[in-house]
């Protein structure tokens, strides 16, 4: 038997992680249905507050190879909606839990940085190019900027509500 995973099973199996560690924290998440723009997984409250919403970003590597991500990314700042990065390097699965609005200023910024560097024999980059990427290593940022999320559940965490 073969050690190598079907790639169609990865994102599938971030997405059921992250859901996995938002119910056990007594949320009330299900995934979003197939193809619902922005999101992967809904995050509802008991209180009526707004709910939260949430993109699965799932990798095989390490954080320092990155997941991939576009130039979309560097305008999705919605107070409500946080990335979840997961990176299965480490079996029981890593998860990085960042605001959208933390993602877009780093992509944004890192994405800049690179277009004023010379690319290959001097040349520009060209600003047509529209992949980005979000990792532990980015321009703009300090290295391991992103362990500060490692885990960071209490950011998709309610605030009780008074009558609590």
């Amino acid at each position: 038997m073969s050690s190598k995973i079907d790639k169609t099973l990865i994102g599938p199996a971030g997405e059921s992680l992250v859901l996995a560690r938002l119910l056990s924290r007594g949320h009330l998440a299900s995934a979003a249905p197939r193809g619902t723009r922005k999101i992967d997984i809904v995050v509802n409250d008991f209180n009526n507050n707004n709910p939260k919403l949430v993109q699965v970003k799932t990798t095989m590597k390490s954080p320092t190879s990155g997941w991939p991500m576009s130039d979309k990314h560097e305008t999705i700042t919605d107070e409500n909606l946080f990335y979840c990065l997961v990176s299965f390097e480490n079996p029981m699965g890593l998860v990085y839990v960042i605001p959208a609005k933390v993602v877009a200023d780093a992509v944004k910024i890192d994405h800049a940085i690179w277009l004023d560097q010379p690319g290959k024999d001097g040349k520009p980059h060209s600003a047509a190019n529209k992949f980005r990427q979000i990792k532990s290593s980015m321009n703009g940022k300090n290295p391991g900027w992103l362990d500060e999320y490692l885990e960071n559940w209490e950011s998709i965490d309610f605030t009780p509500s008074p009558e609590s």
